[in-house]
């Protein structure tokens, strides 16, 4: 480490950073090590290495850059990803861990001098805005360039946060290689792992690009902090963070929790609203209400099917000169080329198969598409038009509605408005989406995925759940809760969407947290009234939206409820539920066969009028 790196590590007066360092230093055995500060020339100094090493290449566009991860390394690694624990636990969920004993030293055996003939980039972050009461620190020491430039674009810098410390550990810290690389791309996929000490708050990932694998931050910081919400009484959830604008002059902000590929970036960014943030956010409670953070200040986000048509904004900052990384997507003279983007797609080029031509097989014989299912974009928010002003208020802003989104081909309704906030809960524990393309396996597979959360809950889920239950006291305003679901499908198979249509569930929803629209009482839920819609597509999408349309998507279809249900019975008897809870279930199951015995397996929205 050269004197300059040495004199900012100590600028920062903490032993734990010096012992992490050292530690990393001595397992990794890096030819080089620099540390990065806030400085404009740090920054820029990461940007021009992840070219020099080859991690990114410039395109035609000014600002724009690819990255290619391996054909194995495109998703996150469930399989892989564990947390190291002390002795065997039943949190009441299937969790991947593996014991520390065990899992330590076989992780660590991987660092094992894996950055020889490397550069390791030391940098420091803040999750959260800066000098605010919501953010947590974390520190990042990687051999990747394009690891590091991520995270300057998604989290705000953190080396003069972690000077406020005043020497205290109170950080998060992750330790990252790519390892071997062949033409840029980690050769070791077989040895990948992603462990996750949750007595240390510190996160091994080793033998991988993908970003959902090796930006700690992300997905591996939120597993940490949703430990550390859960002992202090605030909720970090897998949340976008967005102002929705009713009335002119009127912005009422939401959150809302949605599995990979369900629509949640394409929500916090609804034409006409203004984001926030679309991934992850804080809640916690101040003066009586519930105010809330983006964690992150960018957009790690899936591009197949942005088109012009349907995601004009983000269309428009993805072919416009900004910084934007792209990933797995095609590149032909110089332009990225992606799944859906509504553009004729040139029949040769290059994408992470190398060159790539129309036709192109991979070893099992199998056509390689242009570009991956699970492509992305990375982007800083205040380089999209619709970035909310209160991006950065160290304050948060006021939470008055929170939204739950799965993918449902056939039972829950578009939009659905919770009876009570314990109702709401339960709504979002009781989630289901059919897997995607975002992680790896088969696609098409019913999942229950409770707050869209269930690959990062680090408690027992019986604590995760009453911490929700819990979390209303002592507010004097609580958020109403809803249910959505972009994904509903008729009896010909045919979504009964269109793409934009969740503009107008989230404006119904807005409109009813402002008492402006009356709803009606069914056995899942409070759902609009025809004539609200009406007015509401034809007002913002220009469309005539028929009653025959409306029958076939807010019809209650109670059979297929009440089999959800058995699902959950199923789900949550493998461990004791709280018993709020516990009455949600069989209140939910009584109204719905009570239901069922009036109107049949499926009641149009007429009967439950009063």
């Amino acid at each position: 480490m050269d004197s300059i790196s040495k004199q900012k590590l100590e600028a920062l007066n903490n032993p734990k950073v010096m012992e992490y360092v050292e530690e990393a230093i001595k397992l990794c055995r890096p030819d080089k090590v620099t540390v990065i500060t806030d400085s404009k020339e740090d920054i820029e100094y990461v940007r021009q290495l992840a070219k020099k090493n080859g991690e990114e290449r410039l395109l035609k566009t000014d600002g724009h850059t690819i990255h290619f991860d391996g054909p194995k390394d495109q998703a996150r690694d469930k399989a892989h990803t564990k947390y190291l624990l002390e002795k065997e636990v039943d949190w009441g969920i299937n969790i991947n861990y593996i014991l520390k004993k065990e899992g330590l030293p076989e992780v660590i055996s991987y660092f094992d001098g894996i950055m020889e003939g490397k550069e390791m980039i030391i940098s420091f972050y803040c999750l959260g805005p800066t000098n605010s009461p919501f953010s947590l620190r974390a520190m990042q020491v990687t051999d990747s360039a394009y690891v590091t430039h991520s995270e300057q674009i998604l989290y705000r810098s953190g080396y003069e946060e972690f000077k406020r410390l005043n020497g205290a550990p109170d950080f998060f810290y992750f330790l990252h290689s790519a390892g071997r690389l062949d033409n840029g791309v980690t050769i070791d996929v077989d040895k990948r792992r992603i462990y996750i000490d949750l007595d240390e708050n510190r996160v091994y990932t080793v033998n991988n690009q993908y970003a959902g694998n090796s930006v700690g931050l992300k997905k591996l910081a939120f597993r940490l902090a949703i430990q550390k919400a859960q002992k202090e009484g605030w909720l970090a959830e897998h949340m976008f963070l967005m102002g929705v604008h009713g009335k002119p002059g009127r912005t009422t902000y939401f959150t809302g929790a949605f599995p990979s590929a369900c629509g949640k970036t394409s929500t916090a960014m609804l034409p006409g609203q203004s984001i926030i943030g679309d991934d992850i956010a804080y809640l916690r409670k101040f003066n009586g209400k519930v105010q809330a953070v983006n964690v992150e200040k960018g957009i790690f986000g899936i591009i197949q099917d942005v088109n012009p048509k349907d995601d004009p904004l983000i269309y428009d900052a993805l072919t416009t000169p900004r910084e934007v990384i792209f990933s797995n997507v095609l590149i032909n003279d110089g332009m990225p080329y992606w799944l859906g983007m509504g553009k004729e797609v040139p029949a040769e080029g290059e994408n992470f198969s190398g060159q790539w031509y129309k036709g192109k097989k991979d070893e099992k014989g199998n056509d390689i598409p242009y570009a991956n299912k699970n492509a992305r974009y990375t982007i800083a928010i205040n380089e999209l038009e619709n970035a909310d002003p209160e991006l950065d208020n160290p304050e948060g802003v006021p939470v008055k509605a929170i939204v739950y989104g799965g993918r449902d081909s056939d039972t829950t309704v578009p939009v659905v408005e919770s009876l009570t906030w314990e109702h709401g809960v339960f709504l979002g524990a009781t989630i289901e989406s059919e897997t995607t393309a975002a992680t790896l396996g088969k696609e098409g597979v019913r999942l229950h995925n409770p707050m869209a959360n269930l690959d990062f809950i680090s408690v027992p889920f019986a604590t995760y759940l009453e911490n929700h239950l819990q979390f209303p006291k002592g507010l004097s305003e609580v958020p109403t809760i809803y249910s959505v679901n972009y994904f509903l499908k008729n009896d010909e198979g045919k979504f009964c969407n269109g793409k934009l249509d969740k503009k107008i569930w989230i404006l119904w929803a807005e409109g009813r947290v402002n008492g402006e629209f009356e709803a009606i009482d069914t056995p899942v839920g409070k759902i609009p009234e025809y004539e609200d819609l009406k007015v509401l597509f034809k007002k913002h999408l220009d469309y005539d939206y028929t009653e025959k349309e409306y029958k076939e998507q807010f019809s209650i279809r109670i059979a297929k409820y009440l089999a959800k249900m058995d699902r959950m019975i199923q789900v949550f008897s493998k461990f004791k539920v709280p018993a709020t809870f516990a009455t949600e279930l069989n209140n939910q199951i009584a109204r719905l066969k009570d239901a069922q015995a009036k109107f049949g397996d499926v009641a149009a929205p007429e009967v439950f009028k009063k």
